[in-house]
């Protein structure tokens, strides 16, 4: 528990934690490996943990009618894979696939999300956290369909908010 508490406190996604909310949520984490060419999760599956990247890239995939799967972004060492665990229904939104070794850290979003219910400080923390990733993943989709579709996506200029 303490060497996945080291790892957690080690990584900017959670510097801003405390001790005490550090620990709650190094007791929901375990190491884990992914093959390349390994499947992490499906849209539409359970989404029972997101994922801390040691080491290698995980691609994220959006499967569009008439075209298949296509890329939206690449993650590599140090990103966050994954929020649907902590939005009802929870479950996956996006599809991801190692595409290289990967080592991370996956934290149970289940147990997670009891200890966030217990302490509300802890919660509202991880939402901030999770609401910048949600953001991050919504701007690459958009660039994606700009980058897809080109000009007649543009429409007068407007952002998505």
């Amino acid at each position: 528990m303490k060497e996945m508490r080291n790892l957690l406190a080690e990584h900017p996604f959670f510097e801003s934690l405390s001790p005490t909310h550090l620990d709650l949520v190094a007791g929901c984490g375990k190491n884990v490996v992914f093959e390349a060419g390994r499947q992490i999760f499906r849209e539409g599956e359970p989404a029972e943990y997101f994922y801390i990247i040691r080491h290698g890239k995980v691609a994220i995939d959006v499967y569009a009618p008439g075209l298949g799967n296509m890329s939206i972004q690449t993650l590599g060492e140090g990103e966050v894979l994954g929020w649907s665990w902590l939005v009802p229904p929870y479950e996956w939104r996006f599809d991801a696939r190692a595409v290289e070794l990967t080592r991370a850290v996956a934290l149970d979003g289940n147990c997670l999300r009891g200890k966030c219910e217990g302490d509300n400080a802890l919660g509202f923390q991880l939402l901030k956290k999770f609401s910048q990733v949600m953001a991050q993943r919504l701007e690459a989709t958009r660039m994606q369909l700009l980058d897809m579709y080109g000009t007649s996506m543009k429409g007068g200029g407007r952002k998505l908010s």
